[in-house]
Parts: C-alpha cells; structure tokens; sequence
C-alpha cells in the first residue's frame, strides 16, 4: 500500500493515536484525509476534511461511506474502555464495548469494502491492543472485545484477498493517550505508534507488533497460560 497519492479516512480522529493518524498520513504524501469522530467539532488537525461518524450507528457509518467514495485507505481506530468486569461488570457496558470495538469496526469494514475494491483496492488498518491476548481484573470486557476485533482482522483479511484489498492489525501494549489516564507503567509515544504502524502499511505487514510489550504477551502463547499470568501485574 502506497500511502502517497492515497485518500485515507481515520476513525476517532480528534484525539490520540486517531489525531497522530490523520496528521502523519497528511505528511506521507496522503492526497486527502477523512477524518471522522462522533464529535467532529473537536478535530483540529490542519488539512482534513472533516467527518461526522459514530462507528456504532449503522446510519452514520452508511453516512460516511457515501460521502467518502474516493477512500483506498481506512483506519479503524475509534474506541473507548469502560473499565468493566465481564461476571460483576454492567451488561450495558459490556456490551457498549463489543458494538465499539467488534462490531463497529466490522461496520465500517463492511461498508467501504465495495469503495475499496471499486477503487482498484486499498488497505485497512485496524487498531487492536496486545490485550487482545491476555485479560486483567478491571478491564475483562475490553480484553474480550479486542479479542474478538483481532480474530475480525484475521477473518477480513482472507476475506478481502480477492479485493486487493491489505489488511493490516496495529498490536501495542498501552499508549499515553486520555484512554490511558492514571496508568502509571511504561506507555508509547503516541506518534511513535502512528509511524510504526504506517511503516508497516508500506511495507504490507499483516500485523504490526508496536512495542516490547506486544511481541513478548504474543510470544507468551506458545507457554501454560500459568506462566503467564503468575508474573507481577504490568
């Protein structure tokens, strides 16, 4: 996937790792970028076009799609984490993370799959978290539903091979982002991120391992989960 020349659209893109996307890809040559948030008064990058999307309302997801015909490049990066526990954990909650995380990212696949391949094929990058691996007592339902969007990216991804269209899965452990607020362990540059994952869409990665902490919990697998889970909490 070449980004230079390519029209992109970003979810949650007035903040974080979203805000980092639509920038870099801007300064990587991007013809033109859509970016969108559920609250699109808040996007303050220079040179976007911006876009109201909520990826869990399939209206606004369809909204967006007609609206951006000329996308060859789509980055799933909106979510949120409501801290919750799947067994003690609100169900309203739980299941605000599924719509978000799975099948919103599924939603927005879906509907710019045709534009993708109509456009001679493109790419997706889907924002995923090394908790796609593990669980940790406060964030179960994230976990779950990151699991589930790893196992959507893979899925896709063979899907859309007929397309021409890339799949890319963006791994890393935590970011210092406002979802990342009061953690105190080690944490990535935002843009350090951004340009890891862009470097791997150029390169055609199937997936993209950001930092130490991603490769060594994906690496941890292979081992009793035992293992795993008797070493001191991150």
């Amino acid at each position: 996937m070449d980004i230079t020349g390519s029209v992109a659209l970003v979810t949650g893109a007035n903040r974080g790792l979203g805000r980092q996307f639509a920038q870099q890809l801007l300064e990587r040559g991007a013809a033109k970028v859509y970016a969108t948030s559920r609250r699109p008064e808040l996007v303050d990058v220079p040179g976007v076009e911006v876009l109201p999307l909520d990826v869990t309302d399939p209206e606004s997801v369809a909204a967006a799609a007609a609206a951006a015909g000329d996308v060859t490049l789509v980055v799933n990066n909106a979510g949120i984490t409501t801290g919750s526990n799947l067994v003690t954990g609100d169900l309203t909650e739980i299941r605000r993370e599924m719509d978000t995380h799975f099948f919103g990212t599924l939603g927005v696949v879906r509907a710019f799959a045709p534009t993708l391949a109509r456009n001679g094929g493109g790419a997706i990058v889907n924002v995923l978290s090394a908790l796609s691996w593990f669980s940790y007592d406060g964030a179960n339902a994230y976990a779950a539903a990151k699991a589930a969007a790893w196992s959507l990216t893979n899925g896709v991804r063979l899907e859309l091979t007929g397309h021409g269209t890339q799949v890319t899965g963006v791994v890393l452990g935590a970011a210092d982002t406002d979802m990342m607020a009061g953690y105190t362990g080690p944490m990535s540059a935002p843009a350090d991120v951004v340009r890891a994952a862009l470097d791997g869409v150029q390169a055609g990665d199937w997936e993209v391992l950001v930092d130490d902490w991603s490769r060594g919990v994906k690496a941890s697998l292979a081992a009793d989960p035992r293992e795993f889970y008797s070493r001191p909490a991150v």
